[in-house]
């Protein structure tokens, strides 16, 4: 079977445009031209509270330029010439990135841009989660966390990470194994927070196609009020984040759903092969199993030129009593994830008339179908709905993450002479992964959480003259 698979060719040529430029981390900082002052708020103790991209994850794994280049720690800068004091990160040891524990790798090193597409650094991760660098710190942002975990004693224990029930990241850093997120927060007493908790919530829905549950909205509304309670008790300021849309992020868009080319004869021979179910397809509609609509959404047809990604949907009828599998071709309504474009076009087994995303079916996890992006869009409506109503009860700044990755990814954001989009790395914001951003994203998070900021407490943090073009889009490999 010839077929003439061009989606990764397509991937890199996307690439191809990204910015290759490299600043020193430790020389980016504003350059302030006119006083700058806190207002009405006090900066002098700054906490920020959230999970990967507080903690300064990018091009998926957590390094150390892009933690100095992190938004809480670009913000902090900004800050010191209000009043902010030191700000502390817990560092790992390399521009490698990734962790070890007890030697075993369970995280791994940073990606590239290698000129064609992504590619892993060289090198192996050093950092070892048993060698606890005990807080609390400034930079309270954990890999992975959802928003009840802020809430909860013994995320931190090392003991718990090989069970599931601890989090390696907070281990390395929290005060003591039985401590909690919030409990290392409120022991700094903060004068100043950056919240942003809730991404995972819906993120880790979208990126498994659906597989890994959405968070309950009750139960997200209990962890934010008791976060938002807590530091409202301890007399904080600050700044809280809504969550926005995952679906938009090029992890879920750079995939196109109809990336399989094909000529007239290898469809035709395709459309043998499904041949008998498209046929079963059209029985179970005369005998009312199905309706007219799902038999035509289930029936699989090639054509000679790019045809849509052939996709398991548990979503549809379970015919398989019967034999017939969950099947259909994609929609421009599905979202195929980014690791698929190394999957799709490839043999099973060697065999050549097995071809994934073809004749063999995409797995569910590969796929966030049109059902499950509406689902995870009604979930962070109502997540939102609750952030907005904290912001307002305990009289926060409001970061509208939400809105502003919905300009960004359509219609585009100007900012400091750049046009910032979605697109995966050279739109600027979002790094290698497809899901963190860039240094340049930090700072472009940063530019406009201190406008919310100064507009809040009549500070003029904005004044300081900080350029999203002085921080770098991608790293190299040996940084």
């Amino acid at each position: 079977m010839k077929i003439k698979y061009l989606l990764l060719s397509v991937f890199i040529l996307a690439l191809w445009s990204c910015e290759t430029d490299l600043e020193d981390p430790n020389a980016n900082g504003p350059d302030p031209v006119i006083e700058i002052t806190s207002g009405d708020t006090d900066f002098s103790t700054f906490v920020s509270v959230g999970a990967s991209i507080t903690a300064g994850t990018s091009d998926g794994t957590l390094f150390l330029a892009g933690q100095m280049n992190s938004f809480p720690k670009i913000l902090a800068n900004v800050m010191s010439m209000a009043g902010g004091g030191e700000f502390t990160q817990p560092y790992v040891n390399d521009n490698v990135g990734g962790l070890t524990l007890f030697g075993n790798v369970i995280a791994g090193p940073r990606l590239f841009f290698n000129g064609a597409g992504p590619e892993t650094v060289s090198g192996t991760p050093s950092t070892e989660v048993s060698n606890i660098m005990p807080g609390p710190y400034n930079n309270m942002g954990v890999g992975g966390m959802n928003a009840i975990h802020a809430l909860a004693p013994g995320y931190g224990n090392l003991e718990g990470v090989a069970l599931g029930l601890a989090n390696p990241y907070f281990v390395r850093m929290a005060s003591s194994p039985g401590a909690s997120i919030l409990e290392d927060v409120l022991a700094q007493s903060p004068t100043f927070a950056t919240v942003w908790v809730g991404n995972n919530d819906a993120l880790g829905f979208a990126t498994s196609g659906g597989v890994t549950p959405l968070t309950d909205t009750s139960e997200f509304d209990f962890a934010i009020s008791n976060i938002m309670g807590a530091l409202a008790q301890a007399g904080t300021d600050g700044i809280i984040g809504n969550v926005p849309d995952v679906t938009s992020i090029p992890y879920l868009n750079t995939v196109p759903y109809n990336s399989i080319p094909l000529d007239q004869a290898t469809a035709d021979m395709l459309n043998a092969a499904f041949g008998a179910y498209n046929a079963g397809l059209i029985l179970v509609e005369a005998i009312g199993m199905i309706s007219s609509e799902e038999a035509a959404s289930r029936t699989i047809v090639f054509v000679a030129g790019l045809n849509a990604v052939t996709i398991e949907d548990s979503d549809l009828t379970d015919l398989s009593v019967l034999g017939l599998p969950n099947f259909r071709m994609a929609t421009a309504a599905d979202k195929i994830i980014l690791p698929a474009a190394t999957i799709l076009g490839t043999t099973v087994g060697g065999d050549p008339t097995q071809i994934n995303g073809v004749s063999v079916a995409l797995a569910d996890n590969f796929v966030l179908t049109a059902n499950e992006v509406m689902e995870v869009q009604m979930a962070t409506a109502s997540y939102n709905g609750t952030i907005s109503a904290m912001a307002s009860q305990f009289g926060w700044a409001h970061f509208d993450a939400n809105a502003v990755l919905n300009q960004i990814s359509t219609t585009g954001l100007q900012m400091d002479n750049f046009t910032i989009t979605g697109d995966l790395v050279f739109g600027g914001l979002f790094g290698l992964d497809g899901v963190h951003p860039t240094s340049r994203g930090n700072a472009i998070i940063a530019k406009l959480m201190m406008a919310e900021i100064d507009a809040k407490y009549g500070s003029n943090l904005s004044d300081a003259g900080l350029n999203i073009g002085d921080y770098p889009t991608n790293y190299p490999n040996g940084l």
